[in-house]
């Protein structure tokens, strides 16, 4: 064999290797939340989507008669995300109602507690979100009610905004704007089918997309698409072409959950144009 041919050989195989690994379609990971819990139990966790993205982990959580403690963990920020079921929040003397599409963070507080309405169960997913040295640097220059205070809202007491890559009959709402915690940000899409939030990209985040009650959705990435359905959560796969459509009669609502790879990626946020109420 002539080293010319050999020379070409081996330049070609990894070219077509290369080429046959980009043809390949990538998965959007999903898992489905258990929303009933097992008998004789009084609270159940269960880890979602588990080594998916680095320093972020993802719990659904389902608790009956009991009183929940929020408990802060060293080096990490968290979210509680309550979507299904009634309750009370207690912290420094005051009372929140707790109802199915509330968000809360601790933050800094340390005095939180709460509790399933009687006769009821409450569910939520818990995201932690691991502080890089760089985070907690950034964080000190939030303004100090982001950081020292809870946060509680119903997702429809958030703000709405618009974008491009969705129609005019879609509602969004940011539920998590960022500087609260370092490199997070979060919302909500609902709108009735049919309908599509177009096809876009971002390599700057990694995203997971929870359906909410009534969602039933379908979800796109590159050549990949998964049924969405609500109670779950997916992976959309980094950089990759995705999108989200809904048939007539159906409802999309969903959560999406921005986590950057650094502060300049917060950028991105810019494209969502918040309207006045």
């Amino acid at each position: 064999m002539s080293a010319k041919f050999t020379t070409t050989l081996l330049t070609i195989i990894p070219l077509f290797f290369m080429i046959a690994c980009a043809q390949i379609p990538q998965d959007i990971p999903i898992e489905f939340l258990a929303m009933e819990m097992k008998p004789n139990q009084q609270e159940q966790t269960t880890a979602i989507l588990e080594n998916e993205i680095n320093g972020v982990t993802s719990k659904h959580i389902t608790i009956g008669n009991i009183t929940k403690k929020v408990d802060l963990q060293e080096g990490y920020k968290s979210i509680y995300l309550f979507i299904k079921g009634f309750g009370t929040l207690t912290s420094g003397g005051k009372t929140y109602d707790i109802v199915p599409e509330t968000i809360m963070l601790p933050n800094n507080v340390r005095d939180i507690s709460f509790e399933p309405a009687e006769g009821d169960t409450l569910d939520y997913l818990k995201i932690s979100v691991l502080q890089t040295e760089l985070d907690k640097e950034d964080i000190k220059t939030f303004p100090k009610e982001h950081v020292d205070s809870i946060y509680f809202k119903k997702f429809t007491d958030c703000k709405s905004y618009t974008e491009p890559i969705k129609s005019p009959q879609t509602t969004s709402r940011t539920i998590l704007p960022n500087k609260y915690i370092p490199r997070v940000a979060m919302g909500t899409v609902k709108t009735i089918g049919p309908d599509a939030v177009g096809a876009h990209e971002h390599a700057m985040l990694e995203q997971l997309f929870l359906g909410l009650t009534d969602n039933q959705t379908i979800v796109y990435a590159d050549a990949a698409q998964v049924d969405f359905p609500e109670y779950s959560l997916l992976h959309i796969p980094r950089g990759s072409s995705h999108s989200v459509s809904v048939t007539a009669g159906d409802e999309m609502y969903y959560v999406w959950m921005d986590f950057f790879v650094d502060k300049d990626g917060e950028e991105w946020l810019k494209t969502h144009n918040t309207k006045d109420e």
